[in-house]
């Protein structure tokens, strides 16, 4: 089975690797550019960092020298990252604003100090307000862009034009949106009839119905583990069918 990664660069290695033991081939071919932003960030007063994705992990490690305030994530895989970058007090929701909203509110109390979200120039749903609502002072603090590339790289595109691809994982709908743009771009949009689209959620999945693939298949769970037994379940039945 060979497929094409869409996650950033570090995001995307070890998840190939991750792969490799259920037959699994991959192509890394990221949407987006990760750029660290210089910004001042102040954790006096603050009683946790939320953070919402791996790249938001990483530009905190880079940003301060802190490691004893709790962090939140909003999955396992930011959590991860959180670990590996030093922070011993991680906690993780279950993969979306939503239940990171739900995991702030059992742990936290709103008087008790602010909340700093670390995240990029674009985010995904409304984490201030969702909290703010309750109570919650939280200061959204923003350390890193996520720049769309301008093209398909030569062996994403080389994947496409001999039909040897078949799936490509997507992790989010502003992902599925610049594969759009640049798969139309290159004049390959009609080489995805072959191939599935396995997608985090059901946004993602709506993002990528905008194209003619042969499946369109959603994780059980909104996290990459999920989407780890999505490609698991479809090695497994190409097995039987070869």
């Amino acid at each position: 089975m060979f497929v094409m990664i869409t996650r950033s660069r570090s995001d995307a290695d070890r998840l190939a690797e991750l792969l490799v033991p259920l037959g699994v081939r991959s192509v890394i071919e990221p949407m987006f550019e990760i750029e660290t932003l210089p910004a001042t960030l102040e954790l006096a007063g603050a009683q946790a960092i939320l953070i919402t994705s791996a790249n938001g992990a990483r530009a905190l490690g880079e940003a301060s020298e802190r490691r004893e305030l709790p962090v939140l994530a909003v999955g396992q895989q930011s959590a991860a990252t959180a670990r590996a970058m030093g922070f011993s007090n991680v906690a993780a929701a279950d993969g979306d604003v939503a239940a990171l909203a739900a995991l702030v509110r059992r742990k936290f109390n709103p008087t008790a100090g602010k909340l700093v979200h670390v995240a990029g120039t674009v985010v995904a749903g409304d984490l201030s307000g969702s909290l703010q609502k309750f109570g919650y002072d939280v200061d959204r603090v923003t350390l890193y862009e996520a720049r769309p590339v301008s093209a398909l790289s030569p062996s994403g595109a080389t994947a496409l034009t001999e039909n040897t691809l078949d799936g490509v994982l997507f992790f989010s709908p502003r992902t599925v949106h610049t594969f759009v743009r640049l798969v139309g771009k290159a004049d390959l949009t009609s080489t995805l009839i072959g191939v599935t689209a396995y997608c985090l959620s059901p946004a993602v999945a709506a993002a990528a119905s905008h194209l003619s693939w042969r499946e369109i298949r959603t994780s059980a769970r909104a996290d990459q583990m999920g989407m780890i037994d999505l490609v698991r379940a479809s090695a497994k039945h190409n097995e039987v069918s070869a």
